[in-house]
């Protein structure tokens, strides 16, 4: 009986069957892989994306580092703080790094943003502005300084004809004229603004939800009529005992037209734009639920923006 009948292989004949393993399989190695990246970044992005909190100044993005320093010059024109200001803009130098002159950095900001689209709204116009009033003050320059006035309000004046009485002469013997009894026209100079008035706002939007993370927060955000974010709008928090003043910008990583404040349990506040909109309903920092079934304080989230 021969080899072959005998089911029998010659030794230099290999069986589909007797093939040795590989030890990996590199087929399936790369496409778990790929399923891996692709689960991890579905997650990341759609399930439960990553939420920045806590930058400090000295990490943020070149942009986010301007709109910082805008808000940063917007607080000072409504506080006049200067040592704060400088206190904020040395934020930005890493920790143990010394860096240039902090108010001629400012002044280089405003330049590059009157260089682009910055300017092409009202708001980042002023915005600019306040930005060269300040670093002007401290004795600096830029080139904002020859691309924009520093004052767009103007004024006119207009001469009104209003009556200014003349004063009774003492009695005499000797019979006062008939005119001298009348009213003298004078002129009058009256400055008449021709500004258009800021708009007020209103609160277009109120949502409350419940995180262990954010608990007891008021999250206000301040935008124009095309939606997009206005920083160093001053805001002004209210509450039995007491009130804090605060301006958009600060936290550039959640927008420029983000501010926040962190609520007591129990109580009740209101929340304005001082000089700009009414107050908001009582918003109560009350227990609440989430979803996992940890007890937190309800937050909110207040959307102001320019009224009609």
């Amino acid at each position: 009986m021969s080899q072959a009948s005998s089911g029998n292989l010659s030794p230099g004949t290999r069986s589909k069957y007797r093939r040795p393993r590989r030890p990996v399989s590199w087929m399936g190695l790369l496409l778990g892989l790929l399923i891996g990246i692709g689960g991890g970044l579905g997650y990341a992005w759609l399930v439960d994306p990553r939420v920045e909190f806590d930058t400090q100044p000295w990490q943020l993005e070149p942009n986010d580092r301007a709109n910082y320093i805008v808000a940063i010059t917007l607080g000072y024109a409504y506080d006049g703080d200067l040592g704060r200001a400088v206190e904020r803009l040395l934020a930005l130098n890493p920790p143990g790094q010394v860096r240039g002159d902090p108010i001629q950095e400012v002044a280089d900001v405003a330049c590059r943003l009157a260089t682009s689209g910055y300017v092409d709204n009202s708001s980042g116009l002023r915005a600019i502005q306040q930005m060269m009033v300040f670093y002007q003050l401290q004795g600096r320059s830029g080139c904002a300084d020859n691309l924009i006035p520093l004052n767009q309000d103007s004024a006119v004046v207009v001469t009104v004809e209003a009556a200014t009485p003349t004063p009774q002469p003492p009695a005499s013997k000797t019979p006062t004229p008939e005119a001298a009894d009348r009213a003298t026209p004078t002129p009058l100079s009256v400055v008449v603004p021709t500004a258009v008035p800021r708009s007020s706002y209103v609160v277009a939007a109120i949502r409350t939800y419940c995180s262990t993370t954010l608990s007891g927060l008021i999250e206000v955000r301040v935008q124009d009529f095309n939606g997009d974010g206005i920083p160093g709008q001053a805001v002004r928090v209210r509450w039995q005992d007491g009130d804090n003043r605060f301006v958009t910008g600060l936290k550039p990583e959640r927008g420029p037209d983000y501010a926040d404040f962190e609520m007591q349990a129990d109580l009740s506040y209101t929340v304005e734009l001082p000089g700009q909109s009414d107050p908001t309903q009582p918003l109560v920092a009350a227990p609440c639920t989430t979803e996992a079934g940890q007890q937190a304080i309800t937050s909110y989230q207040v959307f102001f923006r320019p009224s009609g």
